[in-house]
């Protein structure tokens, strides 16, 4: 976050001074049968004896523990549960509330929650509890580790997150007692995971607080400046507030309709970030004040948008209408913008009274506590998107492959606003902003991104990376022939459910191109040994491998974990390993691979097709191999097969190591022809032209220049180290004849690295 002096806005008055460490607090506790009145104010049929048995057992479990205020501990669940019944919720919460911290702060556990309160209590109380000793290095993987255990709770019950947000809300408020180093790690972790679920969950009055608690922490400068001008705004305009909601109630009244109409202004958090986000000053925000106009259906929502419409001039394309296309948090509501009095901007949002409790509660606007409906988290499957979106993504962020993995989807689904765009037959599909075609493709389906080839936009043909725009039609175009995304794409992508999807299919292809090859050693062992291979025998001796599957066994020994020979001696205990004949040098491989050409005969050899085969396969690094070249492959743990051309004179650096040598053969298609990697070094005559000579000689004979490495070795001549793609040794020869031929040239020869 920048400090406020980047942007041109001054305070009023002198930035104060930063306070001095806050003073011990004495804050009065609220007693039990305040608690008690509380929740019956909303729930006459509340379970009394209940509320009070978990009252005394809290306070007594956390005895004489105290907070860093100063104050009893017991103080915090306690103002957590009075956060709760603001919000109107079932007994059950209240007491979980109570008893959120006994699990993990003191010696009560589970099976005495669960004997005391009963198992839904304690599953609540258990979900809130964080994971003790972690055997995590970072902390940012011990934070993601307990944020998944949050989540996967909060899946089965969406309690456990009304309750987390309620405790964070009240550690937020009490933060300035806690020291610097956590305040900050605190504030952070709230802006970047809290606040945005809370506004995912639709509950936009405690998001904003927790926003607003974190800003006030991470740039206490750039808050006070804000809250100052935000606070002299208002005064300067208490008056013109005052007539815009009498004017817009007398015009509503006089059509027939009766309304609520009240102002609100935006939250200096909001305004920074709009601020950071335009790159504006204050002065150039025209909506930092919001009119809200509640009226009793939705008939007169939409006449009342009539009304505003044909009184003031309207502000062109900032009209929205969320009542007939809901945001994924369950919000509903009409967002237009008009000229009023002054010729100020004014911001409405006009809904229902049912809209206006949800916009601000979000999921907490479902009445837990009324009986005879089912519990919570089966009506809020039934009736909330917010809650729906939440599962979903959790099952998506549950495959991510490690922690750190884990954290960053969390952020990237909670942190966007959203776009709405549509298939081709009218599914709307809502996405992050800055989203393209790629997020799209995978919020269809994974295997409609997986297969994703191109796209249409609005009819229109669009790279897949295109960025997508409100109200954009989308069509994906598959083919069957891709079966694994590029791993480039999530590079690109935006939305947690693409990234984790493009790294576990790319994760998947790289796993079958290892498990394919162990396949083909295991099988050339055998058949070399003479000894039958069966998947059935294989499955049988698995415990003997510590493997759960028969992918997992050829998968170890195409990455090098595993020797082919242990599967052998696994299914076949009387089996003993043929002694490995060591290779000498060059000409021993030379006289191994007999057959002329390169095109060898010898079936038991591994076939090569290129870099894009089913086997993990990459070439010399220096010179690279074509077909026609007589070859050899060279086995690296975790790798796959690199392939050297028999003359590679980086061959002797194996020769000690004969268990990594492979039998390979050339296996080209030719109804699909591909290029191979080689290296040619070139000296030519240092006169105008001359590199464009050679460009165009290996344009000609279609070739492809990779790479290009020059070098003045005297006045006259330059070395070119280039790196070629081409079809075959026949080819490469025929471009090396035709360079020799020209006068620029004074010497062309092949690299073999």
């Amino acid at each position: 976050m920048q400090a406020a002096s980047s942007i041109s806005m001054a305070p009023t008055s002198a930035a104060p001074v930063a306070p001095a460490r806050p003073a011990k607090s004495r804050a009065r506790m609220m007693r039990q049968y305040d608690l008690v009145e509380r929740v019956r104010s909303y729930n006459p049929d509340t379970d009394e004896d209940l509320l009070n048995r978990a009252y005394v057992y809290a306070m007594k479990a956390h005895g004489s523990q105290t907070r860093a205020s100063g104050d009893p501990y017991f103080s915090h669940p306690l103002e957590v549960a009075a956060i709760l019944t603001d919000l109107k919720l079932d007994d059950a919460t209240i007491v979980a509330a109570l008893l959120h911290d006994t699990i993990e702060d003191t010696e009560a556990t589970r099976a005495e929650i669960d004997a005391v309160f009963g198992q839904e209590i304690g599953a609540l109380v258990e979900g809130l509890t964080k994971l003790k000793r972690l055997e995590l290095v970072s902390r940012e993987a011990k934070q993601a580790e307990n944020l998944r255990k949050l989540l996967l709770a909060i899946s089965d019950d969406v309690r456990v997150l009304l309750i987390k947000l309620a405790d964070r809300l009240h550690n937020m408020r009490t933060l300035e007692f806690v020291p610097t180093a956590s305040r900050q790690r605190i504030a952070e972790e709230t802006l970047d995971i809290y606040a945005p679920l809370a506004g995912r969950m639709g509950m936009q009055e405690m998001r904003e607080e927790l926003e607003d608690l974190s800003f006030k922490t991470l740039d206490p400068e750039a808050y006070t400046v804000v809250r100052q001008r935000l606070d002299s705004l208002a005064e300067r305009n208490r008056n013109l507030i005052g007539e815009i909601e009498s004017q817009l109630s007398n015009d509503l009244q006089k059509n027939g309709l009766q309304a609520r109409v009240y102002g609100r202004r935006k939250q200096p958090f909001s305004i920074w970030t709009k601020m950071q986000r335009k790159s504006v000053g204050f002065e150039q925000l025209s909506d930092i004040f919001g009119f809200r106009i509640v009226l009793k259906d939705v008939e007169c929502c939409y006449r009342a948008l009539g009304i505003v419409h044909t009184t003031w001039p309207v502000v062109p394309g900032r009209f929205k209408d969320y009542i007939s296309t809901p945001k994924q948090n369950d919000y509903r509501s009409l967002h237009t913008t008009v000229i009023g009095p002054g010729k100020q901007r004014v911001e409405l949002q006009i809904r229902t009274e049912e809209m206006d409790e949800i916009a601000e509660l979000g999921i907490a606007a479902h009445a837990f506590y009324k009986d005879g409906l089912g519990s919570p988290t089966e009506r809020l499957k039934r009736e909330s998107s917010a809650f729906a979106w939440l599962r979903h993504t959790i099952a998506i962020l549950s495959e991510s492959a490690n922690p750190e993995e884990f954290l960053e989807h969390t952020k990237l689904e909670l942190f966007h606003d959203q776009v709405f765009c549509f298939t081709p037959k009218g599914k709307l599909i809502a996405l992050p902003r800055q989203a393209n075609v790629i997020d799209f493709a995978y919020a269809v389906h994974t295997d409609v991104g997986n297969s994703a080839v191109g796209c249409k936009i609005n009819g229109k043909f669009a790279p897949l990376s295109s960025e997508l725009q409100n109200g954009d039609e989308v069509e994906v175009l598959t083919s069957d022939a891709q079966s694994s995304p590029p791993s480039a794409w999530e590079s690109l992508a935006v939305t947690g459910k693409a990234r984790a999807a493009i790294r576990r299919a790319t994760r998947t292809a790289v796993r079958d191109q290892y498990a394919g090859l162990g396949r083909r050693l295991v099988e050339r062992l055998f058949a070399r040994a003479k000894i039958e291979y069966a998947d059935d025998k294989l499955k049988g001796a698995l415990p003997r491998l510590a493997r759960a599957s028969i992918e997992d066994v050829m998968a170890a020994v195409g990455r090098g974990e595993m020797k082919a020979s242990n599967v052998a001696r696994a299914m076949y205990p009387d089996y003993k390993e043929e002694r490995v004949a060591r290779y000498a040098g060059k000409k021993g491989v030379a006289e191994k691979l007999k057959s002329p050409g390169g095109t060898a005969r010898n079936l038991s050899a591994i076939p090569i097709r290129g870099i894009n085969s089913d086997l993990p396969v990459k070439f010399a690094p220096n010179g690279g191999a074509v077909p026609g070249d007589r070859i050899v492959g060279i086995i690296s743990p975790g790798e796959g097969i690199t392939i050297y051309p028999i003359q590679s004179p980086a061959l002797k650096d194996f020769e000690e190591q004969p268990e990594r040598w492979l039998d390979v053969r050339w296996d080209v298609d030719e109804s699909t022809p591909q290029r191979f990697p080689a290296r040619i070094q070139v000296d030519n005559v240092n006169e105008p032209g001359s590199l464009a000579q050679i460009a165009t000689v290996i344009a000609e004979h279609d070739g492809n220049i990779d790479n290009i490495h020059m070098a003045r070795r005297s006045p006259d001549f330059t070395e070119l180290t280039i790196d070629l793609e081409v079809y075959d040794l026949k080819h490469l020869s025929a471009i090396i004849a035709q360079l020799r031929a020209k006068a620029v040239v004074a010497r062309v020869e092949r690299v073999n690295g």
